[in-house]
């Protein structure tokens, strides 16, 4: 029996900080209020997410407006309180938008960014005799329904030959996930970073393939249409926004601040949160909300959809709003390495 990486109260905080699994609670909505002024901008966030990266990069300061801060468990249910105008803006991964948009939720996306999707894998115990993807046909496969690694599973697998009914798929989410992983109860573990990091600098695992070359590495910032029709919100947002690319900018250059920041907002090891940094977060280059993004969110929307698992086809270029991109490159352009 493999031991579990770390210890089971370091599982939860883990689980706070993942913009693309799902969730079951919702937010913890204490009154966390930065700046002044008379426009309010609530801000939907995850642990460890934009308003960690903005103190810690110092952009916080001198606000004519004020930020009121709402941490939710995931992408999902912050979405859900996008769509119900409880949150006018908040940062999720690249698969939630698609599962909000094929609900009809009422979102836009205003904001994004390309890294690299080294820290998305499968990963096998350091014992498992697999070597390559086309060898999981009949292996049980953990991964988190409907979650960027979910898309990831299904790509890697497809650029192996294989459909995902040629695998046993285990809807795990990432504690219980870990867990399996750790008892041998699975084959594989289909993952983001850090749990990627936490495995690997565990030596309790290693990579059988990543999502380079198969996802997109985007994440999002996603507004309420109702904000946006709001003259001063929409200021806000823009304000925001900018903020946000600067202190993504920064971590590129701070990266072991950076780490030191995350690893005691989140409970995470600080081995595991430097490897998570180098791996993925300082990659994040902020880019334009374009055709080329659409088209690549239609393609996981559409799989999605082939899968049964969105019940509609989706136009997600109804989803989105390019009005902040400014000069920002291409949503092509190679992520930092």
């Amino acid at each position: 029996m493999r031991r579990l990486l770390v210890p089971s109260a370091l599982l939860l905080p883990l689980t706070l900080l993942l913009t693309s699994c799902g969730g079951d609670s919702a937010a913890d909505t204490g009154a966390r209020i930065d700046g002044s002024g008379s426009v309010t901008l609530a801000v939907g966030d995850q642990k460890g997410g934009s308003e960690a990266i903005l103190r810690a990069a110092g952009e916080l300061k001198n606000l004519d407006y004020r930020i009121k801060w709402s941490t939710f468990t995931s992408g999902p249910p912050l979405l859900e309180a996008v769509n119900a105008g409880a949150v006018d803006v908040g940062g999720v991964g690249n698969t939630p938008p698609v599962f909000a948009a094929g609900a009809g939720s009422k979102i836009s996306v205003v904001a994004a960014w390309h890294g690299t999707s080294r820290g998305d894998t499968i990963l096998v115990p350091d014992d498992s005799k697999l070597t390559s993807p086309k060898q999981l046909k009949g292996k049980s496969v953990a991964v988190a329904q409907g979650s960027s690694a979910h898309y990831q599973l299904v790509a890697s697998l497809e650029a192996a030959g294989l459909h995902l009914k040629d695998i046993k798929v285990k809807y795990l989410q990432p504690a219980d996930a870990l867990a399996a992983f750790n008892s041998g109860k699975v084959d594989a573990w289909a993952v983001w970073d850090p749990y990627t990091s936490q495995v690997l600098q565990g030596k309790q695992g290693r990579v059988l393939t990543t999502g380079d070359g198969v996802t997109n590495g985007l994440s999002f910032q996603v507004a309420s249409p109702a904000a946006l029709r709001n003259s001063k919100k929409a200021a806000a947002v823009k304000d925001y926004l900018a903020r946000l690319r600067r202190a993504t900018d920064w971590v590129h250059g701070h990266q072991a601040e950076w780490a030191k920041v995350w690893a005691k907002d989140t409970g995470l090891p600080y081995d595991v949160a430097l490897a998570s940094v180098r791996r993925t977060n300082a990659t994040r280059v902020a880019v334009a909300v374009d055709k080329p993004l659409v088209a690549s969110e239609q393609r996981i929307a559409d799989t999605f959809t082939e899968l049964n698992l969105i019940p509609k086809k989706v136009d997600f270029g109804d989803f989105v709003d390019p009005r902040f991109n400014g000069d920002l490159p291409p949503s092509t352009t190679p992520a930092k390495h």
